[in-house]
This record gives C-alpha cells, structure tokens and sequence, in this order.
C-alpha cells in the first residue's frame, strides 16, 4: 500500500488581467507535477475539452498552453496549495491548506469560477465558498478515471464555459 505523502503544489496559477473565467482543479497529479504544468497526464481530456469549446487546436506544450489559456481569456489554478496525498488520488486528499485566490480576483474580471469534477467542488465548497463570497459551477471530471463520459460529452458539457 501507497504511503501518504505531504506535498506542496508546485504549480504557479495562470491568469492575467484579461481572464473572465476562472477553472479550479483539486490538486495536480503527479503526472502534472512532473510536468510541472496543469493537466500533465497525457490521459487526461483538458486541453482536447479546451481546445474543442475554443475551435482552437489541442496546445502541444506549456508555452502553447499559457497561450492559449490567456488568449481565450481563461485562468487555471487548483482549490489546494498543500495537502497529504496518496500518489495522485483525490479521494486520499486530507489535511488541506487552501491556495488564495485573492491575487486573480483582485487583479482579473472574473465573471464565473468552474470546478474540474465534484472533488474539487466538495473541496471548494468546503473551504473557499463562504471565504470569497463567490460560488463556483462543477463541470464533469476530465480525469481518465471519469470513464462514464465520454469526451463527446464532456465536451458539449464544458461548452458552458463561453457563458
């Protein structure tokens, strides 16, 4: 059995005085901690979702994801900033620190917060809800583990993100 393990999140946000919309995750993977950017796992449907809702092309590495997350005027940031953590499972999630998110929503128009799946909406209900005075809408998972949608569906779910 997987030992829990303290880690910090190692990722910056991504955002500018242009985003309108704010998607939070849980926390990255260890895939995307290796990668040192969001939604690293070459399994995981992001950045196909994005690409589709924004008719761009799928971003191949960081600097085109940057990019492309600004110039669709999307910020990218996770509800935990440190937590205990078994290898990549959120369920294991315990002993939370939170991120502030108050540098984005101080600095960027944001119109509307969207949550990765329902762990990263329990975890924002739980701890940054009633903080910020903002709520947030979950939108399906786009983790491999969420297998029953399909990426046809959650692409015409994630769609709601152009408001």
């Amino acid at each position: 059995m997987e030992e829990y393990e303290k880690v910090s999140h190692p990722i910056p946000p991504v955002y500018d005085s242009h985003s309108e919309v704010l998607i939070l995750g849980s926390f990255p993977s260890v895939k995307s901690r290796e990668a040192q950017f969001f939604y690293g796992h070459p399994q995981n449907r992001f950045w196909k979702v994005l690409a589709y809702v924004f008719g761009e092309p799928i971003p191949a590495d960081v600097p085109e994801k940057k990019t492309f997350l600004l110039r669709n005027h999307v910020a990218v940031w996770d509800v935990i900033a440190e937590c205990e953590i078994v290898g990549s499972s959120d369920s294991s999630i315990r002993n939370v620190t939170v991120n502030d998110l108050s540098p984005i929503l101080e600095s960027a128009p944001i119109r509307q917060i969207y949550v990765n799946g329902r762990t990263a909406e329990k975890l924002f209900c739980k701890y940054m809800e009633g903080t910020i005075n903002r709520s947030c809408i979950c939108l399906p998972s786009t983790s491999p583990a969420n297998a029953a949608w399909s990426l046809e569906r959650l692409c015409v779910e994630w769609k709601r993100v152009l408001g």
